[in-house]
């Protein structure tokens, strides 16, 4: 029998799926609940809004003194936050940073950080207090606005929301990761959400289309530019999820001579300036964006971060556009407004649903204090009563006080007193006998009364309560409002594509392709009769070699149909072998490669299979910058890619050689031009396929080498014979043409 010492006694037998998945759940509601989302009435997650009640408790008032960062750690630690001191003093500093923060909530003194992304220095060395703002925020905590809960000891009090009449949530914004779930919320303009919450005081059935024309879209502290659209600003607005394109501030600035440089005066939000400045330094170093010659940070109290152009004759668009793609001088802000609401259950609100939440809840606070201000004037109405009875009766009050032994009860039962008026007249003063203060007493009770009078009609009146809140937010729009700082204005659409090239520094290269597909590029042009000189590793050679340059793309035609794009940039060095083609692109081993060549989008390509057929393509068709490359012909069962070459200038006629030596000439119109297909057929064969195709000048009539030493070819001016419609079987080529069946 197991006893109570006996650990098997408190052993559950369960499943352990059940148990962990138990056990997760409770750490997930948790982290989602106590820890990374934040609240819809104040904005605030636990850790920041224990901080600042700690500092509130502390007295580090916006006019009073700082105290040391560490202390109010220790307080927040060891009272409220039973979590690590790091995380804590991070939440503080972030709270401290106007660039982090649209409208800060503590005031730092040391160094708290900055937009470069420099760390803060360890909280033994700073100091803090509350800001104007965090007052405000906190403002309503002791007039019994909101509930209290136990700290997580027991042995204090905190606020579980802080009452204050501040749009948080909205103007400072907030992110975080739980489980399973995150938020993103942008800050935005104080002066914004105060109009769209009185808008929406005003016209309850208001939509967030309605609200948009109070609210441009997020005001982020560092400014910057947001270039999205306005209906897809209101759109993400409506659902409560999106993004914003955030832009640099960027201007064009004119030199002396004719030269100019870009300046960039504001960074989008959240990018550190430091780590940007590094990111450009390092496309200009490895040669990513040639015309950009130099970046430097001349920035003191203002961000001044200048870019100076390889050259006056770059184009500033094409400049700016590139370090938008490049760099994060543009960046995507999203949009997640995912929020607890008042009954701290998580969920994504639009706009109106968050500010409706806001106002409700402000109507609950403002109708709270009102309850707790009422009950407060009725225990001194009912004190003050008391006092008035006992100045009536001035005399037989001294009387009873002086002959009773227990006044407060002849009292009581003499002038109806409560025992709170008896109490209260016991513990007078001598001094409270006089007449002015009777006179007092009448004045403060007629003005309370009235208070009160005001605040019941408060209470009652749905109509009184919207037209308060109106006039209070109007105050706290005049007291923190203040321009935007970021500027929405539509931009032009991106370019659908950028002329990389330019970015390319341009000079000439000698391309060198071995059989067994390995590539490289030596610089310059070297002479194409030194092939012989060039190595290869043992059992290869030489395939193909070709004079380009960086700029070029190259264009490797595989014999499975597919081809593929590559960078002459991008390729290995002329040293030693060169490297595998197929460690760039996604080329099987066993298919062997065809062809390579530069490419341009303009150019005419003649594409042919082993079984004859074949079509014309264009250069801009076969481009395709992806290791998979692109599907250019659509191969029939046993039958391979041939021959894919340039169409040259001012050709009319197609030449195709069959494997059994009968060549058939066709008009070059009669091929379609497709950007990817099986094609139509060039020529017809009983037996073997297609040995080569060519295109060419009718007029110029058929050439050929004779080969040997003597390098003489042969011209077959009179091509007659072999004329026929596409698709013929052709007639025995020309005599003398090579046996080897190629053009």
């Amino acid at each position: 029998m197991p006893t109570a010492d006996d650990p098997a006694s408190t052993t559950i037998d369960t499943p352990f799926d059940a148990a962990l998945s138990e056990r997760y759940l409770v750490y997930a509601l948790s982290t989602i609940t106590a820890r990374s989302l934040p609240d819809v009435r104040d904005g605030l997650k636990p850790v920041h809004r224990r901080l600042l009640w700690a500092m509130r408790l502390l007295r580090l008032d916006p006019t009073g003194s700082y105290k040391k960062s560490a202390r109010v750690v220790g307080d927040v630690i060891g009272k409220y936050h039973p979590h690590g001191d790091a995380s804590v003093y991070d939440a503080m500093v972030r709270l401290a940073q106007g660039f982090a923060l649209r409208y800060p909530l503590v005031d730092g003194q040391g160094n708290f950080g900055n937009i470069d992304g420099d760390n803060a220095a360890a909280y033994r060395y700073t100091e803090a207090r509350l800001t104007a703002v965090a007052t405000q925020l906190m403002a309503g905590l002791d007039e019994g606005t909101v509930s209290f809960k136990p700290t997580y000891n027991g042995e204090e009090e905190e606020p579980e929301v802080f009452p204050g009449l501040f749009p948080n949530l909205l103007a400072n914004g907030a992110s975080g990761i739980a489980v399973g779930m995150a938020t993103s919320i942008p800050p935005h303009n104080l002066c914004e959400l105060i109009a769209a919450a009185s808008h929406l005081i005003e016209h309850p059935q208001a939509e967030t289309r309605d609200l948009m024309e109070h609210v441009s879209g997020p005001d982020f502290p560092t400014g910057g530019v947001i270039v999205d659209a306005k209906e897809a600003i209101t759109l993400a607005y409506e659902t409560g999820r999106g993004s914003f394109r955030v832009r640099a501030s960027v201007s064009v600035e004119k030199e002396k001579g004719g030269g100019w440089h870009l300046l960039v005066s504001e960074i989008p939000y959240g990018v550190q300036k430091g780590k940007l400045i590094e990111d450009i330094a390092e496309l200009i170093a490895n040669k990513k964006l040639p015309i950009l010659e130099d970046v430097r940070d001349e920035s003191a109290e203002d961000i001044r971060v200048v870019l100076e152009p390889r050259s006056r004759t770059v184009d500033p668009q094409l400049l700016l556009e590139s370090l938008y793609r490049l760099t994060d001088l543009e960046i995507r802000f999203p949009l997640n407004l995912n929020v607890l609401d008042a009954s701290r259950t998580p969920g994504v609100m639009s706009l109106k649903q968050a500010l409706t939440a806001w106002l409700a809840f402000q109507i609950e606070v403002m109708l709270n204090r009102s309850r707790t201000r009422i009950g407060k004037i009725d225990d001194r109405l009912e004190l003050l009563d008391g006092f008035l009875v006992a100045f009536l009766n001035l005399d037989r009050v001294i009387e009873i006080i002086r002959t009773e032994d227990e006044p407060k009860a002849v009292m009581i039962a003499e002038f109806s007193l409560t025992e709170r008026q008896a109490e209260a007249i016991l513990n007078m003063r001598l001094r409270s006998l006089r007449r002015l203060e009777e006179m007092e007493i009448g004045r403060e009770r007629k003005a309370l009364a009235k208070e009160r009078e005001e605040l019941v009609k408060l209470v009652e009146s749905p109509l009184r309560q919207r037209n308060r809140l109106k006039k209070e937010l109007a105050a706290v729009k005049e007291k923190f409002g203040d321009p935007r700082r970021t500027r929405v204005e539509e931009g032009p659409a991106a370019r659908a594509e950028i002329d990389w090239s330019a970015m390319i520094e341009r000079e000439p290269i000698t391309v060198i392709l071995s059989q067994r597909g390995w590539i490289r590029a030596t610089k310059g042009q070297a002479a194409l009769d030194d092939a012989e000189t060039l190595k290869f590793r043992e059992g290869d050679a030489l395939q193909t070699i070709f004079h380009a340059q960086t700029t070029d793309k190259l264009l490797l035609v595989g014999e499975n149909g597919r081809v593929y794009t590559l960078g002459g940039d991008k390729l290995p060095g002329g040293r030693g072998f060169g490297e595998p083609v197929r460690l760039s692109i996604d080329l099987a081993g066993e298919v062997e490669i065809v062809s390579l060549f530069v490419v341009r989008p303009e150019m005419k390509l003649l594409v042919a299979s082993t079984d004859g057929r074949g079509f014309i393509t264009s250069g801009e068709a076969v481009l395709a910058e992806t290791r998979k490359g692109k599907q250019l012909l659509n191969l029939r069962e046993g039958a391979k890619l041939k021959v894919l070459r340039p169409v040259p200038e001012g050709a009319d006629a197609v030449a195709v050689m069959g494997e059994n030596r009968k060549m058939l000439l066709f008009a070059l119109s009669e091929l379609p031009e497709m950007g990817r297909g099986s094609g139509v057929q060039l020529q017809r064969y009983r037996d073997g396929g297609l040995a080569d195709v060519t295109v060419l000048k009718m007029s110029d009539g058929l050439s050929w080498s004779m080969g040997g030493e003597s390098g003489r070819t042969r011209t077959e001016a009179d091509l007659t014979p072999w004329r026929a419609i596409r698709g013929a079987s052709g007639r025995m080529a020309p005599l003398g043409f090579p046996r080897s069946n190629r053009f």
